[in-house]
């Protein structure tokens, strides 16, 4: 990383004595412009740029060292559009969406070279004033545990990874059995436990008296809810992002039978796979590629759907055959929040209305104009609702 600015003029400028010797460039002919060169700047305005640019070189490499020193997978990269965004009102103008030959204004934020290597975690500019507010000593836990949903894995995460270790936030993104880079074979899953073992051995292992996160998308809702039952003690609070949260006795699969009944993008879309033969109940529900956009993605952005038109993996059948056993003494005993979506073609919204009316959460938020994937369709709202949730104070203790 680095500016390289030079000019050179071979009339302009004449040795003598091993020191260079500026020569006043001859009058323009009459009739010509005298407009000065708008990209040129001063020697002061280019080492200041090449200082802070340098100072952010440092500032990464020092995240990386620091990432592999924890053991920690290193933060998905993101383009440098997305981490410079609009400022708070009140703090004069935007900053520059890059690094640019643009001179200085004198209504410019000054940012120091060293603010860059002191601030934590390295936060985007736009970051250093406004939005570190977080601080982890306040928070119940700031460790999230982000759950794919079905067909989906840990990949599908990329931004929201980004944004919440941006904060402060520890972050991990499982992948569940056949799922993203899992090895194991989608269509021999024979039950849920299995299907959510990586996320229960997750848990298992942590600390006593350490607490996450569960934050569950699509299938992954009913994940999380089993997580809870077994594990209740280890998890803080629980996030459904669009997202199937069932009640004892109930089904992934028949939430999804009552969408395909009025759905017919859903039914015609799912096809399923009968690995073990016809005369055997299916294995796996595989996703028509060609319509994957159309009932998951559309209202996200083209690379995103790409992303997941080459990544995705067919759902194990046997799990989301199965129905829940939650008991209000373990899974009723986990605060619970429920994120709605309302261009969702795969979970419409009044489904969405429709479980939290039987199932009722601690508090319902909404995000406007996302799609079934709003961590595609709308990564940095989900983020905010994500990171309010995680402020939000333990309940006293009755």
């Amino acid at each position: 990383m680095g500016l390289i600015m030079s000019c050179f003029s071979g009339q302009a400028m004449e040795a003598t004595g091993g020191n260079a010797k500026r020569r006043r460039p001859p009058p323009p002919p009459p009739g010509a412009s005298r407009r000065r060169n708008s990209v040129r700047l001063r020697d002061d305005e280019a080492a200041a740029i090449q200082e802070l640019a340098q100072a952010a070189a440092a500032a990464i490499i020092q995240q990386q060292q620091q990432n592999g020193g924890l053991g920690m997978a290193p933060p998905f990269d993101r383009s440098t559009s997305l981490r410079y965004q609009k400022k708070q009102s009140g703090n004069g103008g935007d900053l520059p969406r890059s690094m640019s030959t643009r001179p200085r204004l004198a209504g410019d934020p000054v940012v120091q070279p060293q603010q860059l290597l002191n601030q934590p975690h390295n936060l985007p500019l736009h970051s250093l004033k406004t939005n570190w507010d977080l601080k982890a000593d306040e928070l119940e836990t700031n460790i999230i545990v982000l759950v794919h949903g079905g067909g989906f894995g840990a990949w599908c995460w990329y931004k929201s990874i980004s944004l919440l270790e941006d904060s402060g936030f520890k972050v991990h993104a499982i992948d569940l059995t056949g799922s993203g880079v899992h090895s194991s074979d989608t269509n021999k899953i024979t039950s849920l436990s299995e299907y959510v073992k990586p996320l229960t051995t997750f848990l298992e292992s942590l600390p006593e008296n350490q607490k996450v996160i569960l934050v569950g998308h699509d299938f992954g809702g009913a994940c999380i809810s089993h997580a809870m039952e077994m594990f209740p003690k280890r998890v803080a609070k629980a996030i459904f992002v669009c997202a199937a949260m069932l009640t004892s006795g109930h089904s992934t699969l028949e939430l999804f039978s009552e969408q395909m009944d009025a759905n017919g993008l859903l039914h015609s879309t799912q096809k399923f796979v009968y690995s073990n033969g016809q005369d055997q109940p299916p294995t796996a529900i595989s996703l028509d590629k060609a319509l994957i956009k159309e009932l998951l993605f559309n209202q996200s952005p083209s690379k995103d759907v790409s992303l997941a038109s080459v990544s995705m993996r067919p759902i194990p059948f046997a799990p989301v055959l199965e129905k829940l056993s939650l008991t209000e003494k373990n899974y009723g005993s986990v605060r619970r929040f429920y994120i709605e979506t309302t261009d969702d073609n795969t979970i419409p919204l009044s489904s969405q209305q429709k479980m939290c009316e039987s199932n009722p959460p601690e508090k319902v938020f909404r995000l406007k104009s996302s799609d079934h994937s709003p961590f595609f369709s709308k990564p940095q709202a989900l983020h905010k609702l994500l990171v309010e949730i995680a402020k939000m104070p333990p309940l006293p203790t009755t």
